[in-house]
């Protein structure tokens, strides 16, 4: 099964290929959802500061009867938090909101505040005070590992100049149609996994025809095919989803795409309908 299988870190941390993604799942349901998930194999589970579920993500892992070492959390600090002061105490609080003694990852949401993302303010120095404190807190046993989320090559260089610690991951939007080569390349060449979140274009992939065509081909679903292509370009795929059946189906990927299917993939037009995701800022780009 895919959810049992793992990639290794850059610290030699085992992380489990497949993870489930939490993200509009509201704090009273996702206590089930998480619960759903681990009785089906998932060992991987995503949350976020700014996803406000946090509590409800470390009751369902207290909860689910699967041991906490065998389990893999991830959260986010909040994209906002860019001095060393509050990054110290949103790592703290995101451990007490959850009840967990530590979390196996936590990475920086963004490299800019949400309202300011890809804007002309780096902020350079706000994201190396941020790392500082996810260094210390992984240092003190806090964090099995720690890594960024949305940031491009440049946000990595300024990181990567400064640190004492690499980041271990870089989790982007990746899909079928949109794939940012030169980014994933890069981040690989510094031994950076990365994560491909919203992996069925937050839906926008059910209603593209060729991508329809070829999982039909393969007798799947396009979140199957979604997954598997990921899978196959080297990437940890997050899919989301709150149905039981849903979440079973998107772990049932052992098959494998063809060279010449995977290279009609690379070339699929762009999704551009990301339906109510429309408005985020990491679906304008």
């Amino acid at each position: 099964m895919i959810t049992q299988e793992t990639y290794t870190l850059s610290n030699d941390v085992k992380i489990p290929k497949l993870g489930l993604g939490t993200w509009f799942i509201e704090d009273k349901d996702v206590v089930q959802v998480v619960k759903d998930a681990v009785d089906l194999g998932y060992r991987h589970i995503d949350t976020a500061q700014a996803y406000q579920n946090e509590r409800g993500v470390g009751e369902a892992i207290r909860a689910c009867g699967v041991p906490r070492e065998e389990l893999f959390v991830t959260s986010k600090l909040a994209a906002e938090v860019k001095n060393y002061p509050d990054a110290v105490a949103s790592i703290d609080k995101s451990l007490e909101t959850m009840g967990l003694d530590y979390l196996d990852m936590m990475i920086i949401h963004s490299p800019q505040p949400w309202k300011e993302f890809r804007g002309d303010d780096k902020y350079y120095e706000g994201n190396r005070a941020a790392w500082k404190a996810l260094e210390e807190a992984y240092q003190a046993g806090k964090l099995r590992a720690i890594g960024v989320s949305n940031f491009l090559q440049a946000d990595l260089e300024n990181i990567l100049q400064s640190c004492t610690v690499k980041p271990m991951v870089n989790q982007i939007l990746a899909h079928i149609s949109h794939m940012p080569t030169d980014l994933i390349r890069f981040s690989q060449s510094h031994d950076i996994l990365v994560e491909g979140y919203s992996p069925v274009a937050h839906g926008g992939l059910m209603k593209h025809d060729k991508v329809v065509e070829i999982a039909k081909a393969y007798d799947v679903s396009v979140p199957q095919l979604a997954v598997r292509y990921l899978l196959q370009k080297g990437l940890l795929p997050l899919p989301k989803s709150a149905k039981k059946a849903h979440i079973q189906n998107n772990a049932d990927v052992d098959f494998e795409i063809s060279e010449q299917d995977m290279a009609t993939l690379d070339q699929a037009e762009r999704v551009k309908d990301y339906g109510d995701a429309n408005q985020m800022p990491v679906f304008q780009e």
